[in-house]
């Protein structure tokens, strides 16, 4: 085999190196996720003991060492790195589809508090959620319209969540 076959392989040394800093940047990610995120990883014992141990080094020194000493443990174990790289990509898909569902449902407050757009952004809702009570979010809305009354769009906001949960908008 020629040096231009290699590379296009991905056999090379850079190539090595390349795939040994994308495992060291997994397992970085893997040690800054909170405790929640950490709890529901889908690893094994041994790997979730050394990621644990990482977690737990707090020397700026010490725990770059120990985060590629895990990466290195998890080179060892490719499935298992596989598995969890596939399983922060879904994580990372989950996020920004609530991220966008909340800032839809930021958009929709902002319309029904502003008077030019309220009419239009009411009906909306009414469409979106059958039934949530119009006449209490029309009154919000308008006190925000008379006094600029935020605890009113907080109100709104904590209503439109709550109708929203479980439905996708």
């Amino acid at each position: 085999m020629d040096v231009e076959q290699l590379i296009e392989e991905g056999r090379g040394r850079s190539a090595k190196k390349r795939a040994a800093k994308e495992v060291e940047n997994l397992a970085r990610r893997l040690v800054e996720l909170s405790e929640a995120e950490f709890a529901k990883l889908p690893i094994d014992g041994d790997l979730r003991g050394e990621l644990a141990l990482a977690r737990a080094t707090s020397g700026h020194s010490s725990r770059k060492r120990q985060i590629k000493h895990f990466a290195g443990c998890l080179r060892r174990d490719q499935d298992q790195a596989t598995v969890l790289e596939d399983y922060l990509q879904g994580c990372q898909v989950t996020m920004a589809r609530e991220k966008q569902a909340f800032h839809r449902l930021e958009e929709l407050r902002d319309r029904l508090c502003r008077a030019e757009d309220f009419s239009e952004a009411l009906a909306e809702v009414g469409q979106l959620w059958p039934g949530m009570d119009l006449t209490k979010l029309g009154n919000l809305a308008r006190s925000v319209h008379a006094t600029g009354d935020k605890k009113a769009a907080r109100e709104i906001f904590r209503r439109l969540r709550d109708a929203g949960e479980g439905a996708r908008l």
